[in-house]
């Protein structure tokens, strides 16, 4: 964390948003399902030479492997959307790309440098995730609206029960639900187990309403 390599993919995010932003009607005019299904595979083929890496050195466990992070979750969802265009799947991924991916490409909590595999895997995986969103509501023109909070809040807790019970099965920590990461996080400033939880979940709704703001069609209310 904070190496040169590191650096430049925190930079690379932000001119590759730019890029998407300020090229955005020019993209509009042409058809990229080609491009959208080929992201989609790449994630999918690195996400499982990933898991096939961790096999084979030794370091695959069920208990922190599952795809039941945040950012995993996010993976699966961008996934999804590339390959189905579907709206509902969109209003998740914004709010979970932008607040999980983004946050673990700043903070990102990894043993290995460029050019490592899980160097590339991580960062390609998470810029990919918040590309997607952006490229989905700059170029295709989607938006979130006010429902869309609601959608992802609902999701989620659907999921963390799920997450929870799972946990207690294979003695796992998926998204913080047991206890807090043992290195600092802000997790240290949202109080004791259990009460981080629901600190988690107001700022989530904080955060997402900020989201919903800033990418909201200007006329909607």
């Amino acid at each position: 964390m904070f190496s040169v390599s590191h650096f430049i993919m925190i930079a690379l995010l932000f001119i590759g948003s730019l890029f998407l932003f300020l090229l955005k009607e020019r993209l509009k005019c042409k058809d990229w399902r080609r491009i959208e299904i080929g992201v989609a595979l790449s994630l999918l083929i690195i996400e499982v030479v990933y898991h096939l890496w961790m096999i084979k050195i030794g370091i695959w466990h069920i208990s922190h492997a599952l795809p039941l992070e945040l950012c995993s979750i996010s993976l699966i969802l961008a996934i999804l959307l590339l390959w189905t265009r579907k709206v509902f799947i969109y209003e998740l991924l914004l709010f979970t790309a932008l607040l999980g991916a983004s946050q673990a490409i700043f903070t990102p909590l990894l043993h290995f440098d460029f050019p490592h595999f899980r160097f590339v895997h991580f960062f390609y995986t998470h810029l990919m995730m918040i590309w997607v969103a952006l490229y989905f509501t700059w170029v295709k023109g989607y938006r979130p609206t006010i429902w869309s909070v609601l959608k992802l809040l609902i999701f989620l807790n659907i999921l963390l029960p799920i997450i929870m019970a799972i946990n207690k099965l294979v003695t796992g920590n998926y998204m913080f639900l047991n206890h807090k990461p043992k290195t600092g996080s802000l997790l240290d400033f949202l109080g004791p187990y259990p009460i981080y939880i629901f600190s988690m979940e107001g700022l989530l709704i904080v955060l997402s309403l900020v989201i919903w703001i800033i990418f909201r069609k200007k006329n909607q209310v």
